[in-house]
């Protein structure tokens, strides 16, 4: 009689370990899916804030040279930052292009700062000598080209209005 107390305990100490292990396994298994759907959102939003910063000017009806020349700053520090050499941007990678007139105006890797500060400046000196007494700066409309592949602009093409 003795042993078969001892069996039995023993059975539902191995019956209660193997539900502590199962509880324990299922937790793990909610609680990893939890953090990828996390991470997935984060990513997620990253990539928006990234993107919202040339799409805002999609919806502006008055973007000027000085936002374009803004615009391709920021592309040019992408691309250097990520050391992506200028090419054209195929939307299959991250490059970021900005083209003004048919013109790549964005830099990539290996184009060293004082070049591109002259380059904008040149760009912008040009658009206000071209400024007549009756109109200001030329307006530009704005469409923001997003990859299907990593989800973020790949190009911004910038036509006169």
């Amino acid at each position: 009689m003795e042993n078969a107390s001892k069996a039995l305990l023993m059975a539902a100490g191995v019956l209660i370990g193997l539900m502590i292990f199962s509880l324990a396994a299922y937790l793990f298994t909610q609680f990893g899916g939890t953090s990828a759907q996390i991470h997935e959102n984060i990513e997620t939003s990253q990539i928006e804030e990234f993107n919202s910063q040339f799409t805002s000017y999609q919806v502006q009806d008055r973007v000027t040279i000085h936002d374009i020349v803004s615009m391709a700053n920021l592309a040019t520090q992408n691309n250097q930052y990520y050391e992506f050499p200028k090419q054209t941007a195929t939307g299959n990678n991250n490059y970021i292009a900005v083209i003004l007139n048919g013109n790549s105006i964005e830099y990539g890797f290996g184009t060293g700062r004082d070049v591109i500060e002259e380059k904008y400046n040149e760009l912008i000196s040009r658009e206000v000598n071209s400024i007549n007494n009756t109109s200001g700066l030329k307006n530009y409309s704005i469409r923001v080209e997003i990859s299907d592949v990593t989800k973020r602009v790949f190009r911004v093409i910038c036509t006169e209005v």
